[in-house]
């Protein structure tokens, strides 16, 4: 392979103009309403640059004019926030039984939220794209873009996937991605937390990490691969995976009745907020080893936290305590749980159209 590094170049006007239009977003999004005068003095902006910006973001319809400041001597002035009522985006996060959509608009409001139980089938997840979509654009909303979630590595069928769902919405402006769920958890988590490093570990599905690096989005991948000790030694999802924790947990329990294993996570919960041993033990044995399993992340990137989502969520607790002395003793980082529950992923899905905003490349506001 050759590879040809490209001299550096200059910036244009336009990529100058892309710039200043992401500053003042997230100069709003971070402080909320301000005047034109305040956005100025905040962010460096000469006055005239945030009048022509802000003017740009309103004919957009990503700033609206909320009325006179009193917070000010003299002449009131105007103060701005975000609207961003006109458009939409659309999350699917596709699990082996479920079907989750959520729509949100670009000020952050929920649309939507949408739980199908589904066979799997590309037909259903189709359907259920166009329902979403549809349901969106009768509230008056363009859609920016709409991104599938799926657990583990992107399947080799991700594009087939992709152009099916993007065939039937018949809108070439509108966006189809799909992308990985545990790294779509871990953006929505970066955008409504604001950390610039994290990695979100998720139980969903085995045993994986989605990863925010300064400030970005990486690929993720499949924790519960890795294994702490010799060959044929057990793999991590093996010791602290969720399905396998809720075996040792609940040993009483047909492991046909094990199917829904939200309710089986549930249940452990409930057992070991009674007291019971057995599940109290299971959640603890589960927790060292994922301390150690996070230690390996947390030499590696050194995230600010570790966020733990979904099933993991249901029981840090339990999970966290025994997580964190591991962490201590090898690479000591704080651990969260997310609060955003079992659909993360599809919240990441939809925000993840919404960034392509923030960081300054407006929507055609021709409808």
């Amino acid at each position: 392979m050759t590879t040809t590094r490209a001299e550096p170049q200059p910036a244009g006007f336009a990529d100058v103009r892309t710039t200043n239009l992401a500053v003042v977003l997230r100069h709003l999004r971070a402080h909320g309403p301000s005047s034109r005068a305040a956005i100025a003095a905040e962010t460096g902006l000469t006055k005239a640059t945030v009048s022509s910006l802000t003017g740009d973001l309103i004919e957009h319809r990503l700033l609206r004019e909320t009325g006179p400041s009193g917070n000010r001597i003299g002449r009131p002035a105007t103060v701005l926030a975000l609207d961003g009522s006109a458009y939409a985006s659309i999350g699917m996060q596709i699990a082996p039984d479920q079907l989750t959509a959520l729509a949100v608009d670009y000020s952050g409001a929920q649309l939507l939220l949408w739980h199908r139980a589904t066979a799997g089938t590309t037909a259903e997840i189709v359907a259920l794209a166009q329902r979403a979509a549809s349901r969106v654009r009768q509230q008056g909303r363009h859609v920016l873009g709409l991104t599938l979630a799926v657990p583990g590595d992107l399947p080799v069928s991700g594009a087939d996937l992709r152009d099916r769902v993007a065939g039937s919405l018949r809108r070439k402006d509108l966006v189809v991605t799909v992308a990985g769920s545990a790294t779509l958890a871990a953006l929505a988590e970066q955008r409504l937390g604001g950390q610039r490093d994290l990695a979100y570990i998720s139980g969903a599905a085995g045993l994986e990490a989605g990863l925010i690096i300064d400030g970005n989005p990486v690929r993720g991948g499949r924790l519960g691969r890795s294994v702490l000790g010799p060959a044929g030694t057990p793999t991590l999802a093996d010791r602290a995976g969720i399905a396998s924790l809720v075996r040792r947990a609940l040993p009483d329990v047909d492991p046909e009745a094990l199917t829904d294993l939200g309710s089986a996570v549930e249940t452990v919960a409930v057992r070991a907020r009674a007291g019971d041993v057995t599940a109290g033990k299971a959640v603890e044995h589960a927790g060292g080893y994922l301390g150690q399993g996070l230690a390996l992340l947390a030499n590696l990137i050194g995230p600010e936290v570790f966020v733990l989502g979904d099933h993991y969520a249901t029981l840090a607790e339990w999970l966290a305590p025994a997580a964190a002395r591991e962490l201590e003793r090898h690479a000591p980082t704080p651990i969260v749980a997310s609060t955003l529950g079992l659909h993360a992923a599809a919240l990441g899905g939809a925000v993840s159209h919404l960034h392509q905003v923030d960081i300054g490349r407006l929507p055609d506001n021709d409808r």
